[in-house]
């Protein structure tokens, strides 16, 4: 990126257009978060000197004007958080980092801004007055509720110890995000021994080598990228291999990791302050828990409620689970002499297993998922069902070159636009997000609309790039998945036709709930008909052979039970853990991993086992005591396309009633008063456990 001088032209602080992404450097940051966060205070000042609302507010005076200074900062912040994910360098990094407790600071004053506060519960009272619609009144809770929540009814003495508790947390989830990318990047094994490489698909080692030849090696360099640590553990017939990646991969960020920068990297000491933050956070609110806060803001309704729905799912998926790994053990066994498997040997066997049972493999399906035609068959997808179209626009600057950039319209007309980013490379988080660039709103003046703000998504994937000129990228059958989740949120995101910010595309929407559109898309990756449009051999264009769909269609749930019992191995930690009184005299954190394992866990980890210190979803994201959230959401989502299988998958009249019933409708109301709306009734658990093959017991 090019390094103008930040005095002469701040691209960061022209609101009017995208981001400006070649011209943008890191010294642009700080200056424009500073000046927006003045010019912000001084126009908050103002609204609450308005006498107006002082006595009688209404929408345009108050809310009106309070979503212009947010979207205003999250316009500068969130392009500064972008870049900070995707092209991280120690400059953006510094920058940053310079500048979340600024912004944390400003946000936990409006928080406690009692004055502020008195402003909308006025406004709330003059709902029926001002004949305010559905969606306005639900802001008007929520912003009510979110001010409670950030302590504004807290005594004068207490406030000030509750604000420092949000800027120190936000520290720390910076500081664990920064460690376990730093602990990812640091492990690199490179070989010059062919031998050891036996069963890595050529891809990843066409990867590998380009990795070793970038770095001035002979030979190939493996790393912790999901990529190729994933093909490592699922083909490498080597167990040394596979158990020496395992292990950097399970101890990242940890006191358990190799290398001499492990005790600084260290995530241990960052989530028992995490923690106990939390804890005395939640306890100041009134609460007994932080798992209780979080619920304040969730479609469950307790705490005990999402106790009794892990519990359930936990009954009907470990009996699965266990049938599934005895067959794996049995089959390691009389097929390849193994009596004892270890975890990095769980999925170098389940392939092998899965290749026995139903000839298929993921690496197999390459071939036929070039990236181009996965992304024209999901646009097609998406433009029978919503009635829209997709169009590529190179007019538009990126971050790298390998981004591309859309726009998405209705009758001609741009209605929203994204960013894609789908390849990892250097410099760049893992994982995968949809995250907002712009968001939609009716832009007013003096109470009249002046301009409709158009929504623009980042959506963001880490696939392995193509191996050469000559091939394109190609996706295993998971990472296409991947691919149609994301996007989900993007069409959340982008399809909104609420016109206030507070509840436009997936803000207001409860979290338990905003897991349903992207986790309802990932089943048109199964149906037969969607998949005849997202794959085409990379050579010939020929679809996939019947023989291989049905392969894969029968391999559909091959070990849903082992995939069941992971997810909650992982959201009855997070949820146990946010209920548990934080211990400092004890490694309470591991004793509570060990206690979710025992009731969840199928097969055994070894003792320098360390996920919890990646785990970035809830000590560095949103899914703090709630990363139940996606078990919650797919129960939503596989009733939801129980209806699109009664009608045609394909059929844009449900499409359309999903699209005007829940998908546009954003966080204008409930999260289960629209599920009502769509499917005439309560959510059904027996749907997720037919889609997954699990038995109703």
């Amino acid at each position: 990126m090019s390094t103008p001088s930040a005095a002469a032209r701040n691209p960061l602080l022209e609101f009017d257009r995208l981001p400006d992404f070649p011209a943008l450097s890191a010294e642009h940051i700080r200056p424009a978060v500073e000046q927006v966060l003045e010019e912000n205070r001084a126009a908050l000042q103002a609204i609450l000197a308005d006498e107006q609302n002082q006595t009688a507010p209404d929408w345009h005076s108050l809310m009106d004007a309070l979503d212009d200074l947010d979207d205003r900062l999250t316009k500068v912040w969130s392009t500064a958080s972008h870049l900070n994910s995707v092209a991280n360098t120690p400059a953006i990094r510094e920058a940053y980092n310079d500048c979340q407790p600024l912004i944390t600071e400003y946000y936990a004053a409006l928080g406690q801004n009692e004055q502020l506060y008195t402003c909308v519960e006025a406004l709330g009272a003059r709902a029926d007055a001002l004949n305010l619609d559905d969606s306005q009144r639900k802001i008007i809770a929520d912003t009510l509720l979110d001010f409670r929540l950030a302590g504004v009814s807290l005594p004068p003495s207490e406030k000030k110890r509750f604000a420092d508790i949000q800027t120190r947390l936000s520290h720390l989830a910076n500081v664990f995000s920064n460690n376990v990318l730093d602990a990812t990047r640091a492990w690199t094994r490179h070989l010059t021994d062919d031998t050891l490489l036996g069963g890595i698909p050529e891809m990843t080692l066409q990867a590998a080598a380009r990795a070793a030849a970038s770095k001035d090696l002979e030979g190939y360099l493996l790393t912790l990228d999901f990529p190729c640590y994933y093909a490592v553990m699922t083909y490498a017939d080597n167990e040394g291999l596979r158990e020496e990646m395992y292990r950097a991969f399970a101890t990242r960020a940890s006191d358990q990791a190799l290398g001499a920068a492990s005790d600084k990297l260290d995530n241990y000491p960052i989530i028992r302050e995490i923690l106990a933050l939390r804890q005395e956070m939640a306890r100041m609110l009134g609460y007994d828990n932080y798992a209780a806060l979080s619920v304040a803001r969730k479609m469950a309704k307790s705490t005990d409620q999402v106790n009794a729905f892990l519990d359930d799912l936990i009954r009907y998926s470990r009996p699965a689970a266990e049938k599934e790994y005895q067959a794996l053990c049995d089959f390691a066994r009389t097929r390849h002499g193994v009596d004892t498997l270890n975890a990095w040997d769980v999925g170098y066997y389940s392939e092998k297993l899965r290749k026995q049972d139903y000839d298929i493999s993921q690496e197999e399906l390459r071939a036929w998922f070039p990236l181009d035609k996965v992304r024209k068959g999901l646009f097609a997808i998406v433009e029978t069902l919503y009635g829209v179209q997709v169009e590529e626009d190179s007019s538009i600057g990126v971050w790298d070159p390998s981004v591309a950039f859309y726009n998405i319209r209705r009758d001609g007309d741009i209605v929203a636009r994204f960013y894609f980013d789908l390849f990892t490379r250097e410099g760049k988080r893992g994982g995968a997000w949809m995250a907002d660039c712009r968001s939609r709103r009716l832009i007013t003046a003096s109470g009249m609309a002046v301009q409709q703000q158009i929504p623009v998504a980042y959506l963001v994937c880490n696939f392995a790039p193509p191996a050469d000129d000559r091939t394109p990228a190609l996706l295993t059958h998971n990472d296409v998945t991947t691919l149609f989740h994301e996007f989900g949120h993007g069409l959340h995101h982008m399809l909104t036709r609420e016109n206030y910010l507070r509840c436009s595309g997936i803000t207001g929407v409860a979290w338990d709930a905003v897991e349903l559109p992207s986790q309802l898309m990932e089943n048109w990756c199964w149906d037969p008909e969607s998949i005849g449009l997202i794959s085409g051999h990379y050579q010939t264009g020929e679809s996939l052979p019947k023989a291989l769909l049905d392969k894969m269609l029968a391999a559909k749930n091959f070990q849903s039970g082992m995939r069941s019992v992971r997810q909650l191995e992982f959201a009855l930690f997070d949820f146990a853990l946010h209920q548990a009184p934080v211990d400092m005299s004890h490694d309470f954190v591991s004793d509570i991993l060990a206690r979710a394992r025992s009731k969840t866990a199928v097969y055994p980890v070894p003792n320098y086992y360390r996920f919890q210190n990646s785990f970035s979803h809830i000590f560095a994201g949103g899914y703090a005591a709630g990363y139940y959230s996606y078990k919650w959401a797919e129960v939503l989502s596989a009733d939801v396309f129980s209806r699109f299988e009664e009608t045609g998958v394909l059929n844009p009249d449900t499409g359309k009633a999903f699209l005007d019933k829940i998908l546009s409708r954003g966080g204008g109301a409930d999260a289960l008063t629209l599920f009502l709306d769509f499917m005439g009734r309560e959510p059904d658990l027996a749907a997720l456990l037919k889609q997954e093959g699990l038995k109703i017991q």
